[in-house]
């Protein structure tokens, strides 16, 4: 199983999981030229893609799954309430229970809710039978469920939006702040770092900072965030980038 981003943040969010010939597709926020060329860029064409799975309704996530779909006809699937919340539909739509394991292809698919300003917003862990990744973005505050969903992975996708230092200081309207900083908005680098520490990490083979935002934080914030809760070097954490993604990680 290997991992890409084709990119991450408020401007528009993909990631790819592969397994074999399953080649799954998580959320599309950008145009479809846009998609195109980037899945071009990590050595796929979008005739590959075996499905595309929603984490929820925002558009920088969302934006450009109908167009996909329905120019390569493969199926999208999402929970209830992502489902409800999208009033123009999404053709070749299938409905997963945010609580229950399924399989797509060669891929098991656990998905799982977390708390974000969505109707019924989920992420997800891949599972090969051997190994698994975790993939965390857009969840405001850490519960139970999540730690438990995420313990023991090998590789993780973890958000780490914001430094809560920038945010208070920065240039977003208080608002926006209150939203971003909530319980329901996005995850800090203070947060990934909990939730590291909290978890069974001794499995892990790859760790990314993803969803970073452009105002309110740094790679370089976010990277030793992440290398401190772990304890190892920085150079071993990840960022997916919002303009070059990240390149195919692999597992074995």
């Amino acid at each position: 199983m290997r991992f890409a981003s084709l990119g991450s943040g408020s401007r528009g969010n993909a990631t790819l999981v592969e397994q074999g010939e399953t080649l799954l597709l998580i959320d599309c926020g950008f145009s479809l030229r846009e998609t195109e060329r980037r899945l071009l860029r990590l050595g796929r064409d979008p005739a590959q893609v075996s499905a595309v799975l929603v984490t929820h309704e925002h558009g920088d996530h969302i934006s450009g799954v109908a167009l996909f779909a329905r120019r390569y006809g493969v199926p999208v699937w999402l929970s209830a309430g992502t489902h409800a919340a999208c009033s123009n539909g999404i053709a070749g739509s299938q409905i997963f229970n945010s609580h229950a394991a399924f399989a797509i292809g060669e891929l098991e698919v656990t998905p799982y809710p977390v708390p974000h300003d969505a109707r019924e917003p989920t992420q997800f862990v891949f599972g090969n039978g051997e190994h698994r990744l975790g993939v965390l973005t857009d969840a405001g505050s850490l519960t139970p469920h999540i730690e438990r969903q995420l313990s023991a992975c090998d590789a993780l996708l973890l958000e780490c939006n914001h430094d809560r230092a920038m945010l208070v200081n920065g240039v977003y309207p208080p608002m926006l702040k209150v939203r971003v900083g909530g319980d329901y908005g996005h995850l800090s680098n203070d947060q990934a770092g909990t939730l590291l520490r909290r978890i069974d990490c001794s499995r892990l083979q790859h760790i990314v900072a993803a969803h970073l935002s452009d105002k309110n934080n740094t790679p370089q914030l976010a990277v030793a965030a992440l290398a401190t809760a772990l304890d190892c070097s920085h150079d071993w954490i990840g960022v997916a980038h919002q303009d070059d993604g990240l390149d195919w990680r692999e597992l074995g």
